[in-house]
């Protein structure tokens, strides 16, 4: 259990030494004492069930892995207190949940924004919750989304070799390490500061050139940290945002003479970042299992890249 699930368990005289009730967080103990907790069953969440649909990809006793939906929102939150992907886990997973935090609702270690798309891990229990936690704050979780974004990112452009945060991996990996924060003017947004924020990494690849000239790229991001928007921000800052991303893209159009008019159309017609949550990794906090899960792209953007492969080709 967490530290604060312990101290409220403490508060609300729930932890006894040798019968004695111990309401003293900062009581020091001494060798042969008895501490006893009276663990409550958990209670149900004040957060609704709702019969919403899911793709689940593994479900055990203690977690569940999902393909979520491009749309959905994962927490409830103001503006967005129904239908969320919580609100559809508890009325999925129902007497299952064993209570995370004393309550009857999954434990979310790691969000996706409500128009990214792909897999994602919740805890059923105390014991999954954290011990996921613990591996997504060591940055051991294996992430793998897939994009597509404005222009070709190439090692060899002279402009990205100048940028802040940016350097060269083998294999054509660029690797991108900044600190972001939120936007000084835009609080919804976040953005690339020189000091403060958090440290972030995201290691990029080109899987795919479209056009002639190349004017889009299908890229592979494999994140190191996971920072809110982290992948859209470190993607614009670098010059190729995402297509669709009406908040990091920009409002830069695919070129139409390199890809053609119907992909061009395309792509400009899409309607959210085309960013995909493809693969999750890690050890299960309970069996000490690796799994590992991927979740193929979704309709739409399985056709946009149809379209840019239609209607030019693909450049290798």
């Amino acid at each position: 259990m967490s530290r604060s699930r312990l101290a409220r368990l403490i508060a609300d005289g729930a932890v006894t030494r040798g019968g004695a009730v111990l309401d003293d967080a900062r009581a020091r103990v001494a060798e042969g004492d008895v501490i006893e907790i009276a663990v409550p069953e958990a209670e149900e969440s004040v957060i609704a069930g709702e019969a919403i649909p899911l793709d689940v990809l593994h479900e055990d006793d203690d977690l569940i892995v999902v393909n979520k939906p491009a749309g959905m929102v994962v927490h409830p939150a103001p503006g967005s207190k129904a239908g969320t992907l919580v609100n559809a886990l508890i009325a999925h997973c129902g007497d299952s949940l064993s209570g995370v935090g004393g309550e009857k609702r999954p434990g979310i270690v790691h969000r996706i924004d409500k128009d990214t798309s792909g897999v994602l891990v919740a805890a059923k229990s105390d014991r999954a919750h954290h011990g996921l936690a613990d591996q997504f704050a060591a940055h051991t979780a294996e992430r793998v989304y897939l994009a597509v974004c404005h222009g070709v990112p190439d090692a060899g452009d002279p402009r990205l070799a100048g940028l802040q945060g940016v350097g060269f991996e083998p294999g054509g990996v660029i690797r991108i390490a900044t600190r972001l924060d939120r936007h000084r003017t835009d609080r919804q947004k976040q953005a690339v500061v020189a000091n403060g924020g958090r440290h972030a990494v995201t290691r990029v690849r080109v899987e795919e050139r479209f056009g002639t000239p190349p004017a889009a790229a299908l890229v592979s991001c494999r994140l190191e940290t996971g920072r809110t928007h982290q992948i859209r921000v470190h993607m614009g800052h670098v010059g190729h945002g995402l297509v669709g991303d009406p908040v990091y893209g920009g409002r830069r159009r695919l070129s139409a003479a390199a890809l053609g008019a119907a992909a061009a159309e395309a792509a400009a017609g899409f309607p959210r970042q085309a960013l995909h949550a493809a693969v999750l990794g890690f050890v299960h906090p309970v069996t000490g299992a690796a799994l590992r899960f991927e979740a193929p792209l979704p309709p739409d953007m399985a056709a946009l890249i149809a379209a840019l492969h239609g209607q030019a080709g693909t450049a290798t």
